[in-house]
């Protein structure tokens, strides 16, 4: 699939709202059951389970899928100022109206205005935009170099306060061993103890020189979902990100700046051919991190 084609048999486009401006685009995806999933072909289960397009110069690009109705989207402003819209397909109103939402800056210097709050991030800082009828507004410092936004958004019940998670003020994780090829820093800004949301919890991790393994050995976790999204990739470079379930594996070969969806029934890990790193985010029943199933390597076919 072309990188910026947006046309797909299982993805169907419900609302496209234009202005003068900039675009907003709102996606919906639909992913496969498990038994589905077993005869899918390779391009059948890209359509289903990865988001491609994002990060797009100039726009705000949205994909509402029906996994725990997660949105992962991006915002890549330049001259101007992007913001969300209303869409009919969230129950109208702001965006926020009824979701909070996780962002992460892996590009240059910018600013989110939430309402009449500007938080100012730079590269790999966190925002957690709590629910409420706010007007939320992306902004580039430099429009020649612009900050790159990647945000997750999910249902909440209530609502709590905005706050910004500096890199240096993320709960920090180094995991794996270099005889194994995982050594890896996991940073978990939006996380309970650091930011109170309602079901969203945020961070990356990032993949230490020579290694190329993510979150190995595999896990599942049937309590909650979770969404990877890759990116510092090469060109030319792939991750290969493998799902399912443990008897019937199946890889997805992603190119920089795509995400992979994993449905709470999937186990999920990924090795890169070069140099990587990864946002991951998760929304379920509960918030703990800790909170998985792992997967034996010698159960895996």
């Amino acid at each position: 699939m072309h990188k910026h084609s947006r046309k797909s048999n299982f993805i169907q486009k419900q609302s496209y709202i234009q202005k003068p401006e900039f675009t907003v685009n709102l996606d919906r995806k639909f992913a496969a059951d498990q038994q589905r999933y077993r005869t899918m072909r390779n391009e059948e289960l890209r359509e289903s389970f990865v988001v491609a397009d994002l990060m797009a110069e100039g726009e705000l690009v949205l994909t509402l899928s029906d996994i725990d109705r997660g949105i992962v989207g991006s915002a890549v402003p330049l001259k101007e100022a992007l913001e969300f819209s209303s869409f009919a397909e969230l129950g109208g109103g702001a965006f926020t109206a009824r979701r909070e939402v996780g962002v992460i800056n892996i590009g240059s210097h910018g600013s989110v205005t939430v309402g009449n709050e500007r938080f100012a991030m730079e590269r790999l800082d966190s925002l957690y935009i709590g629910r409420g009828e706010h007007p939320v507004k992306f902004e580039s410092d430099d429009p020649a170099s612009p900050a790159r936004f990647y945000l997750v958004s999910y249902p909440a019940h209530t609502a709590y306060p905005h706050k910004l998670v500096k890199q240096d003020q993320a709960n920090r994780i180094d995991l794996g061993e270099k005889a194994t090829c995982n050594e890896r820093t996991i940073f978990q800004p939006l996380r309970p103890g650091i930011v109170e949301s309602c079901q969203l919890v945020m961070g990356f991790t990032c993949i230490a020189e020579g290694s190329v393994w993510n979150t190995f050995p595999p896990h599942t976790h049937d309590r909650r979902s979770e969404f990877y999204f890759y990116f510092d990739l090469a060109d030319d470079a792939r991750v290969f990100h493998f799902m399912g379930r443990p008897d019937e594996l199946k890889a997805l070969p992603l190119s920089n700046e795509e995400a992979a969806l994993s449905p709470s029934w999937s186990m999920h890990c990924g090795v890169g051919s070069g140099a990587y790193s990864f946002i991951w985010s998760m929304g379920g029943e509960n918030q703990e991190f800790d909170d998985m199933d792992h997967v034996p390597q010698a159960a895996l076919a």
